[in-house]
């Protein structure tokens, strides 16, 4: 029944940022979660949207970030934001890439940031770039905001990757740590897994797939 498994990257085959937004949150002594309401106000229209679309440079994002943050009573700027998005690769998830890639095709569609230098997993250091180029290497094909010029959740962009494949919504995957992403390419007709772990989405897919993939 299915032919692609389409993954988001960060905070499914990497560890989430958010946890880093919140231990910055508590360093910092702000509101649990801020960075994160921050981002939900004004969703297609906020300076992280726009950022992840390429429509502003990261500094033009900073300003605009800290704008929003002032907005709400803090002081946040954006690069502060920026710097702690890269996350660790997850192993269990690079092997059941491995192990899918042998009976399916699979594809990437992740929301990043051309203008921080980082590439579609927006590694912070060589070590982690290196992991990530290699794991997106495994890919058939890897679909970036920053280069599509849209994001996750607009409806085109799972409509890209369907034609990139040549694949009817119905035959494809999809996995993504937040809801909001899920809700669309459920609605065109996709399987969805929401991702809280690694262990918790592996099980769900080994469920969809049939096959053993710890």
């Amino acid at each position: 029944m299915y032919k692609v498994v389409l993954w988001d990257f960060g905070g499914v085959i990497t560890s989430s940022p958010f946890d880093a937004f919140n231990r910055f949150e508590a360093e910092q002594g702000l509101p649990k979660d801020i960075i994160r309401t921050i981002n939900s106000n004004n969703p297609d229209t906020n300076a992280w949207a726009l950022l992840e679309s390429n429509k502003i440079d990261k500094n033009t994002f900073d300003e605009q970030f800290a704008r929003e943050a002032a907005e709400l009573g803090h002081k946040i700027g954006g690069l502060q934001v920026l710097a702690l998005l890269a996350g660790d690769v997850r192993p269990e998830m690079v092997k059941a890439l491995k192990l899918i890639k042998a009976k399916f095709r699979i594809g990437c569609i992740t929301n990043n940031i051309k203008s921080a230098g980082q590439g579609a997993g927006m590694a912070d250091t060589s070590e982690r770039r290196t992991k990530t180029e290699e794991v997106l290497a495994l890919f058939d094909s890897v679909i970036e905001s920053s280069k599509a010029g849209m994001r996750k959740p607009d409806p085109r962009i799972y409509q890209i990757a369907c034609e990139k494949f040549n694949i009817r919504a119905e035959e494809a995957i999809f996995l993504d740590d937040l809801g909001i992403n899920l809700k669309p390419a459920r609605a065109m007709g996709m399987a969805t897994i929401k991702v809280t772990n690694a262990q918790q989405a592996l099980i769900e897919l080994e469920t969809l797939l049939a096959i053993k993939l710890r």
